[in-house]
């Protein structure tokens, strides 16, 4: 399917696609616009992988990582896939690797694998204890992430500990109203925590109220 058509139906389709075969391995056989309705039909929520629309901050860390162009990716916490689906889609050779405690969630994201997105790699774990060798890949990001934690330093260092060149984070800028955010990050504390973790030198970038931060590794 080309662009064009990619951007009429504001979805990321190779990704979509590869969902609706991961999820119902019976309509396999469609193709297309009729495997997405397919889909549809069956009751599989597509709404996961619309466009983002160029949030902000995805727009910020995506840019980072094109300064980057890494070879292999670890993503904390994805969640519904709002900045992972953006990076797959940008970076069609890029090898990732995600850990998200959310069995639910974990879910959706193994059917993309079993899709035929095998350049994915989903892990049930612990983002602050991931298992993970020193220096595993070139990067890791942990995006909207750690605001949840009750422990922010010990994920940090267990990035540093990871990617051989770089972490980008991001986290909102201001309270809001979302009961799981136990953390309020500004630009000094960021840089302080990921210093402290071990990293080189920190970059602190202020988009549409959140911070996106870029620390230099090894």
């Amino acid at each position: 399917m080309d662009d064009a058509q990619d951007a009429a139906d504001g979805l990321y389709r190779e990704l979509a696609e590869a969902y609706i075969r991961g999820a119902a391995p019976e309509l396999s056989d469609l193709r297309g616009d009729a495997l997405l309705a397919a889909g549809r039909e069956a009751g599989l929520k597509l709404h996961r992988f619309k466009r983002t629309m160029g949030l902000p901050r995805v727009s910020r860390a995506i840019g980072a990582l094109k300064a980057v162009q890494p070879a292999s990716l670890l993503d904390i916490g994805p969640g519904r896939g709002a900045a992972l689906w953006p990076i797959l889609d940008a970076f069609p050779d890029l090898e990732v690797a995600v850990i998200e405690p959310d069995p639910r969630r974990r879910s959706h994201l193994e059917a993309v694998v079993r899709g035929g997105i095998d350049r994915l790699r989903v892990v049930d774990g612990d983002g602050a204890a991931t298992g993970f060798d020193d220096d595993a890949f070139d990067v890791a990001t942990v995006l909207e992430v750690l605001e949840h934690q009750t422990d922010p330093a010990r994920m940090a260092a267990e990035l540093v500990r990871v990617a051989r060149r770089f972490v980008i984070a991001s986290t909102p800028s201001k309270p809001d109203d979302n009961p799981e955010h136990i953390q309020l990050f500004d630009g000094d504390r960021l840089r302080t925590l990921f210093l402290s973790a071990g990293a080189l030198s920190v970059s602190i970038d202020h988009v549409l109220n959140h911070i996106v931060v870029v620390a230099r590794l090894r």
